[in-house]
């Protein structure tokens, strides 16, 4: 291992052992899902993983999240979340991620007063620094840490670790919430993030990967990764059609610059 990368994973696991027992919050994803195995790998069960599950996280998310605890070995729970009855949430407002993360978190917090341990970790990373991340309030407004943050873990690091501790989420996708996926001041309502859900999920049947649906209205703009846009473009353009068609949108578009994490965010530097 590169010596680099094994000083950061050395002070990963310092961090995670001086805590004495935390609640990771578990989606499933890349981060959460190295942190977690450090965590159950160094505290048994001491460390618990804790899924929030909504209709902004779809089902499949949820079944990933469960399977990737099992083959941990550590202790698992799911909680409901209700982000869209929050008020001022649906709105969609810039700061939305604040909302959500602060019911979460809240949550998480007081399975962990019932559990008797200390902490509540989320899966920040070095990365996250360079994006807009409302959340990030929320997290530090009820003492939550970031150990690969904190441990100076860059994506690539996560993704090189997980590959060498044989983790299932290695190579996955990086995957937000449905929320993610309407431009800010547009209404978010069950129905909306419903069309959203059936869209990609339909599209992931096609094999596709690394896909975003964004939410305009009747039009349904498309952000791919290079592999997929390939695919697309030279094979299963009329698959797309129908199928994105088929969950109620009117217009199919394809956005030229592929998927980028916090593209929704490039209109708040626009007007910064």
């Amino acid at each position: 291992m590169d010596p680099l990368l094994q000083e950061k994973k050395d002070k990963l696991y310092a961090i995670i052992r001086d805590m004495g027992g935390c609640v990771v919050g578990f989606s499933g994803g890349v981060d959460s899902t190295l942190l977690f195995a450090v965590a159950a790998e160094l505290l048994g069960d001491r460390a618990l993983a804790v899924t929030a599950t909504s209709e902004t996280y779809p089902e499949r998310e949820l079944r990933e999240a469960s399977e990737f605890a099992r083959k941990i070995g550590g202790r698992h729970r799911v909680v409901e979340s209700e982000e869209l009855d929050i008020p001022g949430f649906a709105e969609n407002p810039k700061n939305r991620c604040y909302y959500c993360k602060s019911e979460l978190f809240t949550k998480l917090r007081k399975v962990a007063d019932e559990e008797g341990l200390p902490y509540v970790l989320d899966g920040s990373n070095l990365d996250d620094r360079g994006d807009y991340r409302p959340g990030k309030q929320a997290a530090c407004e009820l003492n939550v840490r970031s150990p690969l943050d904190e441990a100076g873990l860059s994506k690539d690091d996560i993704r090189a670790l997980s590959k060498d501790m044989d983790l299932p989420t290695w190579d996955k996708p990086s995957f937000a919430c449905l929320s993610s996926r309407f431009p800010y001041g547009t209404t978010i309502t069950r129905e909306k993030v419903s069309q959203v859900g059936r869209a990609e999920e339909s599209l992931r049947e096609l094999g596709l990967r690394t896909i975003r649906v964004r939410h305009h209205g009747d039009m349904a703009r498309i952000e791919l990764g290079p592999a997929e846009f390939d695919r697309v473009v030279n094979g299963l353009r009329d698959d797309v059609i129908r199928l994105v068609k088929s969950a109620g949108y009117t217009y199919v578009a394809l956005d030229l610059q592929g998927y980028r994490t916090g593209s929704m965010n490039e209109v708040l530097e626009k007007s910064a």
